[in-house]
């Protein structure tokens, strides 16, 4: 009764952080919006076109974006802590995000240069390719390293070799808008449309609606192989598929936010100590709402604390993450 009733009052408490986080986001900035302004355009009853494009074609989109890909990426945490049942693995830290980083850039790289815009779907593709090739390496390291720190260096480095091409890649770009992508390949919610919104909702809603089905096997694979294997899960093909939604999420978000830093490890480990428990079907739904209110906080962060500059998402994600994260780490020395 206790569990339940702890359950009920952290999924209030995640919504209730994410209305206000929602609000709070779409209200601040340069141009100051009241809830009674918000309101008036929300109902289609506002009176003036400037405030209605801010709200409606900026804010609203920029908003919907970070609650997506934010809930989405501390599902792909999850399910690679789930796969290496270690809770500092995650996407970012692994160098699953900057491979999808360095094969975006590559594809729209070679595409703008012939003057072809790529598509949200192509980005998308391109992204989940560059997660696929990344998380390939990993798993060809983790057959020959038995400690997970080990798994986690190598990643790492993987990250950086990743981020570098990225790197040298635009920096000697000379479109314009190849140009651009340095905002994009630090990591930022800016400049979101409707249409990406309604592409990224879609693959989103698809991974979760395939994980949340898969919370009866993550369960009993969370107790181990052979306790999995004994209830008939089909381990090689689980595996697979936390492989495949894990990337999937997280070529997502980088392929409209770009590499995003420890969200992937640090909301699944505070929405766990807020449930008190690891159970899948509430972890899942869990950290979708924790990675979105988590997002949503820090982007709120990155456009007004240093006003009119806008610092990269990462960075700021980075300055909440990383204390959590090492104190996982140190939990964990203790423990062993």
């Amino acid at each position: 009764m206790k569990t339940h009733m702890r359950a009920r009052l952290s999924f209030a408490l995640l919504v209730l952080l994410l209305a206000a986080f929602a609000v709070w986001n779409i209200g601040l900035g340069s141009v100051a919006v009241t809830a009674g302004e918000l309101l008036k355009v929300l109902t289609g009853r506002g009176e003036d076109p400037t405030m209605s494009r801010i709200i409606w074609d900026i804010r609203l989109p920029r908003m919907m974006a970070a609650a997506i890909l934010g809930g989405a990426l501390s599902v792909s945490g999850f399910l690679l802590q789930t796969f290496f049942a270690n809770p500092i693995a995650g996407p970012f830290v692994l160098g699953i995000s900057s491979g999808a980083k360095l094969v975006v850039s590559l594809v729209m790289v070679f595409l703008l240069g012939r003057g072809i815009v790529m598509g949200s779907g192509g980005m998308i593709l391109a992204a989940f390719a560059g997660s696929m090739i990344s998380m390939g390496f990993i798993l060809l390291i983790s057959h020959k390293v038995k400690m997970m720190s080990m798994l986690v260096i190598c990643g790492v480095m993987i990250g950086y070799i990743c981020s570098a091409v990225t790197d040298f890649v635009v920096t000697f770009a000379d479109d314009a808008d190849i140009v651009n992508l340095h905002n994009w390949s630090m990591g930022s919610f800016s400049g979101m449309s409707w249409d990406n919104v309604k592409m990224m909702a879609a693959v989103t809603a698809v991974c979760m609606l395939a994980v949340f089905l898969m919370s009866k096997p993550i369960g009993a694979y969370q107790l181990g192989e052979v306790y999995a294997q004994s209830m008939g899960v089909n381990i090689r093909r689980f595996r697979a598929a936390l492989i495949f939604w894990s990337s999937l999420l997280s070529a997502c978000v980088t392929a409209f936010a770009g590499p995003i830093s420890f969200v992937g490890i640090a909301v699944p480990h505070l929405v766990k100590c807020l449930l008190g428990t690891a159970k899948p079907l509430l972890m899942i739904p869990g950290c979708f709402l924790g990675g979105a209110a988590f997002c949503l906080a820090s982007d709120l962060i990155a456009r007004t604390a240093f006003a009119p500059t806008e610092v990269s998402i990462s960075s700021v994600t980075a300055v909440f993450g990383a204390p959590v994260v090492i104190y996982m780490m140190v939990r964990n020395r203790r423990g062993m």
